[in-house]
């Protein structure tokens, strides 16, 4: 330390100089995470219109004919004067349980990929594989 440092006290370092929300909800938007967020949202929304209607007009009306013709969606008793309608939400698990499957299929099948793509690298590279 020098003497003329000796008795100082370090400057505070000066901040940024501060943005305008805009600019701010720009930087946040061009992130690579909040994009990839908002496909997967879509993407997420429209199988899950696939998955509906696949419950609903063609594996609800199977199950519905093995049940000697029953629709399962108008399944429901009362209690008082509450409709219970259970056929309703019987559906949803299946809808549930297809979209569950889907996904785990799809994450199983991602990571086997990314598995072999860093498998490919690590040989084309002549790098041992990390862990």
């Amino acid at each position: 330390m020098s003497k003329s440092q000796a008795g100082k006290t370090p400057k505070a370092p000066t901040p940024p100089p501060k943005q305008g929300w805009v600019s701010e909800f720009i930087a946040f938007i061009e992130q690579r995470n909040v994009v990839d967020l908002a496909v997967a949202v879509v993407i997420g929304a429209a199988f899950g219109q696939i998955v509906n209607s696949l419950v609903n007009n063609i594996i609800m009306p199977l199950v519905g004919v093995l049940l000697g013709g029953r629709d399962i969606s108008g399944l429901e008793f009362t209690v008082g004067e509450a409709v219970v309608t259970y056929g309703v939400f019987l559906q949803n698990v299946i809808n549930f349980l297809i979209i569950a499957f889907s996904i785990f299929w799809f994450a199983k099948f991602m990571k086997r990929a990314g598995a072999f793509s860093k498998t490919a690298a690590c040989h084309l590279t002549k790098t041992p594989p990390s862990t």
